[in-house]
């Protein structure tokens, strides 16, 4: 028998009074299925509900019980179609064999695009590096080349320029005018020489200097061993015998014009350094005495 419950009022109830009060209403199914369910906070909302908690427990209950046999019928009923999916399905070996032969076959197209690819790869790092030795080699000739033709520049200047002093003895013909009168400007006279006789500017002695460490410079940053910066060692010997023998001159102009050829002396001693051959200049001054 059920019993129900009044918020108010007091002491006992009678058996008769029981009986004549109504049942109350299931709970719905649907407060069961919001996906915000929460018990603790649905017990909360039938405080109101004139029912026992013995009664709901006993609803609850059977509701539960009643869910249960509900589930296993409709995984029964499932497990039977289920059971009965491999006989209704014929036929679909061969569409299986079909798609696993396409998958070998598409894997083998993969891995013979892989084989391509990995050779394509060796081919191009392998031309990388041929591509760096040849523009290496390239750099390499160019500075050979460089190296011949500052040298021929060298060796025609150092010629033109003995030349001209043998044969005529006034200047260097051979260099343009407008450096023949920055020369003299600057240097005030230099070139005279007693006896009439004139030398070479110490400008272009440094240029010839600067153009022979330059030559000196490239050459090492060849290589002193490679064979054809072997085969230029004499040209540069030559060239560097010939500046000096022009420096030698020069200075002993400069010295035997005493004070007024100071000036040039320190100049000329400043480009002896520059060519590393101070040596040279000291045992020049050294046999003056």
């Amino acid at each position: 028998m059920s019993r129900f419950y009044f918020g108010g009022g007091s002491g006992s109830i009678s058996s008769d009074d029981e009986d004549n009060l109504p049942y109350p209403e299931a709970l719905p199914r649907s407060d069961f299925l919001t996906s915000t369910f929460d018990a603790p906070t649905y017990l909360s909302t039938l405080s109101d509900r004139h029912q026992t908690l013995e009664d709901l427990r006993s609803d609850l209950r059977e509701r539960s019980q009643a869910l249960s046999k509900e589930l296993l019928d409709l995984v029964n009923t499932n497990y039977e179609q289920f059971l009965s999916l491999g006989s209704d399905l014929k036929g679909g070996e061969e569409k299986v064999e079909d798609v696993r032969v396409g998958l070998l076959g598409f894997k083998r197209a993969v891995e013979d695009v892989r084989g391509k690819v990995r050779e394509r790869k060796a081919d191009v790092e392998a031309l990388l590096k041929e591509k760096k030795v040849v523009s290496k080699e390239i750099s390499l000739g160019r500075k050979l080349l460089e190296v011949d033709a500052r040298l021929e520049e060298l060796e025609d200047r150092l010629m033109v320029a003995s030349l001209g002093r043998t044969a005529n003895g006034h200047g260097e013909d051979s260099w343009s005018d407008s450096e023949g009168e920055d020369d003299e400007d600057d240097e005030g006279g230099e070139l005279a020489v007693e006896g009439g006789v004139s030398g070479t500017s110490t400008r272009k002695l440094q240029r010839l200097v600067l153009d022979c460490r330059g030559v000196e410079q490239l050459s090492g940053s060849i290589g002193i061993g490679h064979p054809f910066i072997v085969a230029q060692e004499p040209r540069m010997l030559r060239v560097r015998n010939t500046i000096l023998l022009d420096l030698n001159t020069a200075l002993k102009q400069a010295a035997g014009m005493g004070e007024l050829g100071k000036v040039r002396l320190i100049k000329l001693m400043g480009i002896y350094r520059d060519l590393g051959a101070g040596r040279e200049a000291i045992q020049v001054l050294k046999g003056l005495k």
